[in-house]
């Protein structure tokens, strides 16, 4: 085994990490003649295929492990978000929408799992440390451009959660949280955002999940464009509106219940879901 020295090995990565963005512009759009031969074909699934993807992807995190990568990855930003909501009470009525939008940028968040769950479906032993091996993907700058879309739906929320606050209980101008919470909850104004923080974030949810449910394992697999990945999730969305929405449940009910006690849960569900959202898009998606 070579040891290498620190900037010869910077620079590997460093030229790895340079040819993936460079072929991001040809990622995002390829010429028209390639994007009919580039269209995967979508099946139908059922609920029974949601059931198989959960098992296997438990049993891939009981096989790699990524509890630990989760909790270096997720506990520093929780105790970011906790700690601005804590120390600055003006941002109590964003404590919802921060949480949820692990929903929304969860399917990037989770690309190490999807990269470990197709090794270990190839037979390659695997640690959690191959989670990081997408970085020297050919496909990484087509992820970090999915990525900035999800990204860019999360601060989109975060603007309609705020617009809503600013028309429904910040007229009150309830202050810490014994304040903020009887006025949530013992106030037309406070019901009014509530309902309407539910309605709007479940339309970012709908969106979020239509446009990633395979695209990001899809761009992983496939020399495939953003857009085709795309298009392919919203068609798999649409070709199985029942299990797709009972997905969507499932995700949102797991990152719920997991965020439950102080967070802790998540350092399970995430990596639970991420591992069978690989194991949903070979449901989904035909080996080609």
């Amino acid at each position: 085994m070579t040891i290498r020295n620190p900037a010869e090995w910077g620079a590997a990565h460093f030229k790895s990490w340079s040819h993936g963005l460079a072929e991001a512009g040809h990622a995002i759009a390829p010429p028209a003649r390639e994007r009919a031969a580039l269209e995967p074909t979508v099946r139908r699934i059922r609920s029974d295929d949601l059931r198989d993807a959960l098992r296997k992807g438990l049993h891939d995190f009981m096989a790699c492990r990524t509890d630990v990568l989760f909790i270096a990855l997720i506990y520093p930003l929780v105790g970011l978000l906790l700690a601005e909501v804590v120390f600055n009470e003006n941002a109590l009525h964003l404590l919802f929408p921060l949480a949820s939008g692990f929903v929304l940028i969860g399917p990037f968040a989770a690309v190490g799992l999807y990269e470990m769950s197709r090794r270990r479906e190839r037979g390659d032993r695997v640690s959690w440390v191959d989670a990081f091996a997408v970085a020297r993907s050919p496909a990484f700058g087509a992820i970090l451009a999915m990525g900035a879309i999800l990204t860019a739906v999360f601060l989109l929320w975060l603007v309609a959660a705020q617009l809503i606050y600013m028309a429904t209980l910040a007229p009150l101008a309830p202050e810490g949280w014994s304040a903020f919470t009887q006025a949530l909850f013992t106030t037309r104004a406070g019901w009014a955002m509530i309902v309407l923080g539910i309605g709007v974030g479940f339309l970012f949810a709908v969106l979020a999940l239509a446009i990633s449910v395979v695209s990001f394992p899809l761009l992983m697999d496939r020399r495939v464009g953003v857009a085709t990945a795309i298009r392919t999730s919203v068609r798999a969305t649409l070709r199985n509106p029942e299990p797709m929405a009972l997905w969507g449940l499932i995700v949102a009910g797991g990152l719920l219940l997991g965020s439950l006690p102080a967070f802790v849960g998540l350092v399970i569900v995430m990596p639970v879901l991420g591992h069978a959202t690989w194991h949903l898009y070979r449901r989904l998606i035909p080996e080609g």
